[in-house]
């Protein structure tokens, strides 16, 4: 196949002007001598506002995976499925709602540091694997979506493509941390809405399309069958849920100005979202309304499955003219960009600090934490384009995002800021959720079912894993929730009442306060306020102090929460006194 040469051409000037527009914004980044400040580089100095704020958010969650995969899989299962684009907008609002008030208001770096605080650094370390893999995933299908597009528009190896694209995120996402991402995501979303809006018109009027409403039920509609009732409920709870406890959300989340604004952000870009998936839906319509054979494609008819994830690209290449669909592959490039350079800036903060420098190495220099963070930056990045170059469908690898993050992540979020729960709820639900969920098989990593749901349609052969119609990864998220909230009522309950001795209280979450605990109780609190730190005696051991902030001290109140070294478990003063 020859290379487009103005294609090439248009996509390294596009490149050219992210890169630019990156080591601009890199200038405002923190990394060198004595101003050095891992913090500054992870949240943009917490200056980021209302209006960045939105552009970033909105070109986060508008990737390749989420334009190119909206029109896959409308042509693969009809508009009826395409779950995605509005159960994410969704999440945004919920996100708002409930949570990035409470993340905002206590000053929190990352989205791990509560878990850390209250369950200690090591559960927040396990439980930074499923977050890890939620944003490999995620940017390995953006990276994967850009490269089947350049594939068919510009005849390139989609391997190189996908290769050289990443470079491009990492270097200036190592240059300038948050800055950089959150200022090339303007450009980047400006750059996918006109080049997808340009584009919708031409492909809509090519003689090869039939009218929109011409069979549309049929060809592009569709329905949701009653069996597949419970999977399709359950897939959409996942987008709304598991599209919430994600570092690239509450980075820009903990990074804006104030609490309120970090609601504004999130609501105002949950209409982005729908509004950026528009023109994408439409070339999911226009693709399933085409008939193939008048136009200059000569590859196999019907399209095969496995070629169902180039359907935008298709649409751009053979619906368009050429300068038309050159200016669509910029709009899909900065689609891709958006979301792979927030992802991996997002994983490799929570490395640096939550893992590195909380378990690791608690005295490390500023200095020291962003160099882990660089090679953070480039280890996650290479992983993601590496798992790019092997994936078969951009929309499994999208939704499998959410999965492991709805099922684990989502009731450990909704505990730690809604319950009273301790480190040893925490694993139990860890442990026990992620069986359920892996129990029911997964397709998209070759894994066979062995617990069985109701309604399971069996595999009709050795190469097939077969279907889960019963909502199982609900039910999992479910069964992780009430774990959580029962085993720490019922450890609390142990310890506090005698039954287990404190010597048991092996995470030192409950009464077992070992001498360390004083120092590790004089570390400043996540939260903006002044604090002191108290002792008090619980049952005749030294419990680390309640934290004072200085407006419980001029109203001269205690405050009812206790801190224990590697939590910030809650119970009264009356029971401690007990």
């Amino acid at each position: 196949m020859a290379v487009h040469i103005p294609g090439i051409i248009a996509i390294v000037l596009f490149y050219s002007i992210i890169l630019g527009v990156g080591l601009w914004a890199a200038r405002k980044s923190k990394q060198t001598g004595q101003s050095a400040d891992s913090e500054d580089v992870m949240l943009a100095g917490r200056n980021i506002g209302v209006l960045i704020g939105i552009f970033t958010m909105t070109a986060t969650w508008v990737g390749g995976a989420y334009i190119n995969g909206t029109a896959e899989i409308i042509v693969r299962y009809g508009l009826v499925w395409c779950q995605a684009p509005f159960g994410y907008a969704i999440s945004l609002v919920f996100g708002g709602l409930f949570f990035a008030n409470k993340m905002r208001t206590q000053g929190y770096v990352t989205m791990l540091d509560p878990f850390q605080i209250r369950y200690g650094e090591r559960m927040g370390g396990l439980l930074y694997i499923p977050a890890l893999l939620g944003e490999v995933f995620w940017t390995a299908a953006v990276l994967a979506a850009l490269g089947a597009t350049l594939s068919v528009i510009v005849d390139i190896d989609t391997n190189t493509a996908i290769i050289v694209s990443s470079c491009i995120a990492l270097f200036y996402t190592l240059t300038g941390g948050l800055y950089s991402v959150a200022y090339t995501d303007v450009v980047q979303l400006f750059c996918i809405f006109i080049g997808l809006w340009l584009s919708v018109p031409f492909a809509l009027t090519n003689e090869a399309v039939a009218p929109l409403t011409t069979n549309a039920t049929e060809n592009w509609i569709q329905t949701v069958e009653p069996f597949r009732a419970g999977s399709y409920i359950d897939s959409f709870l996942l987008l709304i849920f598991g599209g919430i406890p994600w570092q690239v959300y509450f980075q820009r989340v903990l990074s804006s100005q104030s609490a309120r604004s970090a609601q504004i952000l999130s609501y105002i870009a949950s209409v982005g979202c729908i509004v950026m998936a528009l023109p994408a839906v439409l070339f999911g319509v226009i693709a399933a309304s085409t008939d193939w054979n008048q136009t200059t494609y000569d590859g196999e008819l019907p399209i095969p499955e496995k070629n169902l994830n180039l359907i935008l690209p298709m649409c751009l290449q053979f619906l368009c003219p050429a300068w038309v669909s050159f200016i669509g592959l910029g709009a899909v490039s900065a689609a891709v960009m958006s979301s792979a350079d927030s992802s991996i800036l997002s994983a490799s903060s929570m490395f640096a600090r939550n893992i590195y420098k909380l378990i690791f190495r608690q005295k490390a220099s500023e200095r020291e934490i962003l160099w882990v963070m660089r090679a953070a930056i480039f280890g996650v990045g290479v992983l993601a384009t590496a798992m790019a170059i092997v994936v078969s469908s951009i929309y499994e690898l999208w939704f499998l995002c959410a999965d492991l993050v709805y099922v684990v992540l989502f009731p450990q979020l909704v505990c730690i800021l809604y319950a009273d729960t301790n480190t040893y709820g925490s694993l139990a639900g860890y442990i026990i959720g992620m069986f359920f969920r892996l129990g029911g098989g997964e397709p998209a990593l070759k894994i066979t079912a062995i617990i069985k749901y109701p309604w399971f349609i069996e595999p009709e052969n050795e190469e097939e894993y077969g279907e889960q119609l019963f909502p199982f990864k609900t039910l999992s998220m479910i069964i992780t929730l009430l774990c959580i909230l029962l085993v720490s009522r019922l450890f609390k309950e142990l310890f506090i009442s005698g039954r287990l001795a404190p010597r048991y209280d092996i995470f030192l979450c409950v009464v077992n306060i070992p001498e360390e605990s004083i120092i590790l109780s004089r570390r400043e609190p996540p939260n903006e306020m002044t604090s002191i730190t108290k002792y008090n005696e619980v049952n005749g051991k030294v419990n680390p102090a309640l934290k004072f902030s200085t407006e419980d001290l001029l109203n001269e109140e205690e405050p009812s929460t206790v801190i224990t070294p590697a939590n910030e478990y809650k119970y009264s003063l009356s029971e401690a006194k007990e």
